[in-house]
């Protein structure tokens, strides 16, 4: 990496950081800490639940399913407009009117603490695997570009994230997420205009459109009712819809992003924007999958060696 690089990538991983600690400066209490003193209006909403739902692995994994399995696991999200809808009507007035920190509090008022509790108990056990597996993702890329220990590496973003998270709280995340699905969302049209100009001449993006439709890199339709088949239009509303009520209605890394918003109409903005930006986000990562397949029919695919996690650990090849 040349010094341009160097300062691209710790100034981007400082700068958001700092800038999601200054946007959560003067907190004075727990509603301030945990709900970012009902504060945020509906676009940070939105990007920060994008950028909790959609985590690197979103973006280092889609082109790889599109790139063996063509573009139908874009059917996967369509149930989440109608989600988006229903958690907008009925659970974002209850959490809102019950005036609760955490989706887990409405249990305790509804049954009894022990229910909180377990519940919370699990989500915790859940997102901390989670939250390793979306650090590691990164950790591999890094690795591998930086030929560095990627124990190492893996501490420092976990340290990172956990320095901005407890210090700054819900504010600090929200805003730094906001910049994160920004920072993303450009790097993503780059790297979709650099797949597409660097294919040969001869080929371009029309012979790619061809060739990808040739090889059921476009089968974003299935209308079958096929059993076996995971991905269809009816897996997709059906599966779809109640997997988005579940995560967006009661998981608390989703309903503490939209607990802090201004106000019930910027909650329920930020929501519906979400449901219907999901779905062309979806679509456009998947795309450049398909069209890096296209590419590599015409450039040799690289080899990466990620650099062991011990001395005693030898390089694999990949």
């Amino acid at each position: 990496m040349e010094i341009l690089d160097w300062l691209v990538l710790l100034g981007s991983t400082f700068g958001i950081v700092w800038y999601g600690l200054w946007k959560s400066r003067g907190e004075k209490n727990i509603d301030d800490y945990l709900r970012g003193g009902h504060s945020l209006p509906w676009y940070t909403i939105s990007l920060s639940v994008i950028a909790t739902q959609a985590s690197a692995i979103t973006f280092l994994s889609a082109p790889g399913q599109a790139y063996v399995d063509g573009m139908r696991f874009v059917l996967f999200y369509l149930g989440l407009p109608i989600a988006m809808v229903v958690i907008s009507a009925v659970m974002v007035p209850l959490y809102y009117r019950l005036n609760v920190i955490t989706a887990y509090e409405f249990l305790e008022n509804r049954l009894d603490l022990k229910s909180r509790v377990l519940t919370a108990f699990f989500f915790l056990i859940q997102r901390g695997l989670a939250a390793g597996v979306s650090i590691a993702a990164p950790a591999i890329v890094l690795s591998v570009v930086l030929n560095f220990n990627i124990t190492i590496i893996n501490f420092f973003i976990g340290l990172v994230v956990v320095l901005y998270t407890v210090t700054g709280g819900s504010r600090a995340v929200s805003q730094t997420q906001k910049l994160q699905m920004i920072t993303i969302l450009g790097g993503m049209a780059w790297a979709g205009y650099l797949v597409i100009a660097l294919l040969p001449k001869e080929v371009g993006w029309e012979g790619a459109m061809y060739l990808a439709a040739q090889t059921d890199k476009f089968n974003t339709m299935d209308f079958s009712f096929d059993l076996n088949n995971r991905y269809t239009l009816w897996s997709g509303l059906l599966g779809g819809f109640f997997l988005q009520m579940a995560y967006f209605g009661t998981d608390q890394s989703q309903v503490g992003r939209y607990l802090g918003g201004t106000s019930l109409r910027q909650i329920r903005l930020g929501l519906l924007f979400n449901g219907v930006f999901k779905i062309p986000m979806q679509f456009a990562i998947l795309y450049i999958g398909a069209m890096l397949f296209i590419f590599y029919q015409f450039q040799a695919p690289p080899s990466f060696s990620i650099p062991p996690l011990s001395k005693n650990c030898p390089k694999r090849l990949h």
